[in-house]
């Protein structure tokens, strides 16, 4: 596991950094200078270089020809469909683990990895060097789950895959990744991790197709949160109107009904007799 103090600064960058993406306070096509974001994140400027990298290898990124880096554009859209195209191949090396069988050596390193994270969760509350953590060996997780496959094929284009806008299965937002919201996430995705690894065990390709599948819709989920608080902080609050007097409506007057004038009917002449 990395040093604890060097990865929760690069996990915080990491963090920061998509929640100015996604909210807007990095606009696409815009540069990212080095020791602007070590001002303006609050962290050391190693720590700021590693996120970028990692950054760009998400495919939030793109490298400038004079060097540095630029954020890329990409809609909302872009990034669902992201998401779905990386739970569907996710969703197939799981099925292909279970059909295929896997090493007694892999299953070990597996439930090691929840082992881990369960002790992390055991807390009531994440803190930031907790979090890095737990990024670590979620990332260890998925990579292993594509490996299972046994197929460079699958494994390579799930790689790929998590390449894409807020795809990565660590592409997580500050506003999810401390205190004890960010915790009952995070439990919700361990107990699905561990439906995964059982039905993969099983020997149950289809369940452990779908069970990846909708892994992966957490981090729709919560994208979908980010979004959200963006939303909310972007309307400010509008005091509400004071009411309007309304006049009394007066009764209406009666007015007594007009004689309905007949018709003259003129009377038939009859002649003498």
């Amino acid at each position: 596991m990395p040093d604890s103090a060097d990865a929760s600064q690069t996990i915080k960058a990491q963090l920061r950094l998509r929640e100015l993406i996604v909210g807007g306070g990095l606009a696409p096509g815009e540069r990212l200078p080095e020791l602007a974001l070590v001002q303006r994140l609050g962290v050391s400027r190693t720590p700021v270089r590693t996120a970028l990298q990692k950054l760009l290898d998400e495919g939030l990124l793109d490298t400038l020809a004079g060097g540095g880096y630029a954020v890329k554009a990409f809609s909302e859209a872009e990034i669902h469909d992201a998401i779905e195209v990386r739970g569907t191949l996710e969703g197939l090396a799981a099925r292909l683990a279970a059909e295929r069988g896997v090493a007694p050596s892999q299953l070990l390193e597996a439930r090691a990895l929840l082992a881990d994270i369960d002790k992390l969760l055991a807390r009531r509350n994440l803190d930031e060097a907790a979090f890095a953590q737990y990024v670590h060996c979620n990332g260890r997780f998925h990579n292993l789950v594509a490996k299972m496959a046994g197929s460079e094929v699958v494994r390579r284009q799930v790689e790929r895959a998590a390449a894409l806008p807020f795809a990565s299965p660590n592409g997580f937002v500050l506003v999810r990744s401390t205190g004890a919201q960010a915790r009952d996430g995070l439990v919700v995705a361990q107990a699905q991790h561990r439906a995964v690894l059982l039905a993969i065990e099983h020997r149950e390709g289809a369940r452990a197709e779908a069970l990846m599948r909708e892994h992966a819709r957490v981090a729709r989920h919560n994208l979908g949160e980010a979004l959200a608080s963006r939303q909310r902080a972007l309307v400010p609050d509008v005091p509400e109107l004071p009411a309007m007097p309304v006049a009394p409506v007066q009764p209406a007057r009666s007015t007594p009904a007009r004689r309905r004038a007949l018709p003259f009917i003129p009377r038939t002449h009859r002649p003498e007799t």
